[in-house]
């Protein structure tokens, strides 16, 4: 029974984390933070025990970035808090929201050679906006309120803080009570910058419109499509900007980013001015939609840029960016600036694409008849979560999405087995929202335990997973660049019976047509369901070889 009287500062910290909203931590215990877990025992706080540090980071960044709050991760010193690194990094990277928690060792013995002693506030410094470590209780309140403010920021991102073990315990002769929220606010557009713009479309050719995920995270979607509407011009999306319009809408291309010159890459080719909306260098090189760096460009963001040689802007509006795009909109409009719109061959070449695949009733499934069910089986506003590896390639170039962030891709730091994990932090932020983990069998194992999160917190989980025994993604690298692989292969466990181990429900796809009735029974049902799909790869090397030798005239 832990002693209350020596728990004052974990209470306390608790009582802050309530004043930010925070409703789950997704963590692991420790010897040296037992007394903040059982602190929020009789909170409003929701503690997620996890199987492994890096699940519980993860579901900590998907949260945030579906609820623009920070998702809070927590774990115990040394080995604990090293292994949050990854979802913190991928946080900080996707500019989630993120705020993770660890243990230190005591202030008694910080300064010396100690057991389990890392610098973890140096060691979480490059990876996150802010590092800290906590040394007085009277320091609780403001740095509980920094961490969050920080990571909720203009740009959000991770944000990190150390609480040593001796610290924690200690009694406090006067509590401090958390602080008041300010409310945050963007700068507005300036004028002269908007009238720049302006001019320079006016003068364009050929503009394009570039969407990134920041569209999303200022919830500027209706601004972007009245843009859209004024202007009639083509829009591509990232990878982490699918859905900010909709693939329904007629000049929406689809994604770019692929790692070869996709159908959307040509509009880009032929385009004279890139109007580039909550688009982040990091999401993908600048290099593949402007190589000669000759092309104008206007930089809409609620931040500026890094310095690129394939980005260098001619208009930069660093602004609130849905007051931003309305203010272009009606000058825009004002001056009846408009294009005839081009002809959809981009938009049909994708459309046609995928409904060959759909229509293919081959085993192993082709990935785009995977991609085809999935769609089917899900809602406009359903959640499903793209993994990192040849997975991520065909979702992101053939799902059709038609709302913001219900097609998930990690595209910043593009870590392996975020979905599984990532599944559920989905699931907490948005509950009535049907969620869909889509994974290769690579990515499944290297997260898998939290299965067993997921059946003991009784949180709904679907997992799709493309099983072709092997590292897919790298496999199509080594082939197109080397033109041979080696060392990407593997076996796997029987997935049903593994599934069934953790007390879920296993599937296994035996022909084309069982897929998407399996899906939409288990998206239909309540506990967690482990579908596993044999997936075709073969159809990489005919993708890029069709690539090549591509040419579209615009």
């Amino acid at each position: 029974m832990v002693n209350k009287s020596s728990a004052i500062v974990a209470n306390n910290i608790v009582k802050c984390l309530e004043n930010e909203g925070v409703e789950y931590i997704f963590g692991i215990p420790g010897e040296e933070n037992i007394r903040l877990v059982d602190a929020t025992f009789n909170s409003k706080i929701r503690f997620i025990l996890v199987r492994h540090e890096q699940g519980a980071s993860f579901m900590a960044d998907i949260y945030g970035r579906l609820t623009g709050k920070a998702g809070v991760c927590a774990a115990t010193l040394g080995p604990g808090a090293i292994n949050l690194i990854m979802g913190v990094t991928d946080a900080q990277t996707n500019s989630s929201p993120l705020v993770a928690i660890s243990a230190q060792v005591g202030i008694n013995r910080i300064y010396k050679e100690s057991h389990q002693l890392v610098d973890l506030v140096q060691l979480f410094k490059p990876i996150t906006k802010w590092a800290d470590i906590v040394l007085t209780p009277a320091a609780v309140p403001e740095m509980v309120r920094k961490a969050f403010a920080v990571a909720q920021g203009e740009r959000p991102g991770s944000t990190y803080l150390a609480i040593p073990e001796d610290v924690e315990a200690m009694p406090q002769a006067k509590i401090n009570k958390p602080l008041s929220i300010s409310p945050s606010s963007k700068p507005a557009a300036d004028e002269t910058q908007i009238e720049q713009a302006v001019n320079l479309i006016k003068k364009a050719k050929k503009p394009i419109i570039l969407a990134g995920q920041g569209i999303a995270r200022d919830h500027a979607e209706k601004s972007l499509l009245a843009l859209c509407d004024q202007l009639n011009v083509p829009v591509a999306t990232s990878f982490m900007g699918k859905g900010v319009i909709s693939d329904r809408y007629p000049n929406a291309l689809g994604v770019i980013g692929f790692m070869r010159h996709d159908y959307e890459n040509f509009a880009f080719d032929s385009a004279d001015l890139i109007i580039a909306i909550g688009y982040e260098l990091q999401e993908f090189a600048p290099s593949r939609i402007n190589p000669n760096g000759d092309k104008k460009i206007i930089h809409i963001n609620s931040f500026a840029e890094d310095i690129d040689v394939n980005y260098q802007i001619s208009v930069n509006i660093v602004a609130d960016i849905e007051k931003a795009v309305d203010l272009l909109t009606a000058q825009l409009k004002a001056k009846n600036i408009t294009f005839v719109p081009q002809k959809a061959v981009i938009k049909d070449l994708v459309a046609a694409e995928l409904d060959k695949g759909a229509a293919d009733n081959s085993y192993p499934l082709k990935p785009q008849r995977i991609v085809s069910d999935v769609r089917k089986a899900l809602s406009d506003d359903d959640i499903v979560l793209a993994d990192t590896g040849a997975i991520k390639m065909w979702m992101a170039r053939l799902y059709p999405t038609y709302q913001t962030n219900t097609c998930l891709i990690g595209n910043g730091l593009s870590p392996m087995s975020f979905a599984l994990p990532g599944a559920l932090g989905a699931h907490l932020a948005k509950p009535t929202k049907k969620v869909l983990a889509t994974m290769g069998d690579g990515s499944f194992m290297m997260n898998s335990q939290e299965i067993e999160t997921a059946v003991r917190e009784n949180i709904p989980l679907v997992v799709l997973i493309w099983e072709d025994k092997s590292y897919g993604l790298i496999k199509w690298k080594m082939d197109m660049e080397i033109g041979h692989h080696d060392n990407v292969d593997f076996s796997n466990p029987d997935f049903v019976k593994y599934a069934e181990s953790f007390g879920a429900k296993g599937y296994r796809i035996k022909k084309a047509e069982e897929l998407l009735p399996t899906l939409k029974t288990a998206l239909a049902s309540t506990g967690v369901h482990i579908i596993t799909c044999p997936v075709d790869y073969n159809e990489n090397m005919k993708l890029t070889n069709k690539l090549g030798e591509l040419t579209i005239s615009l």
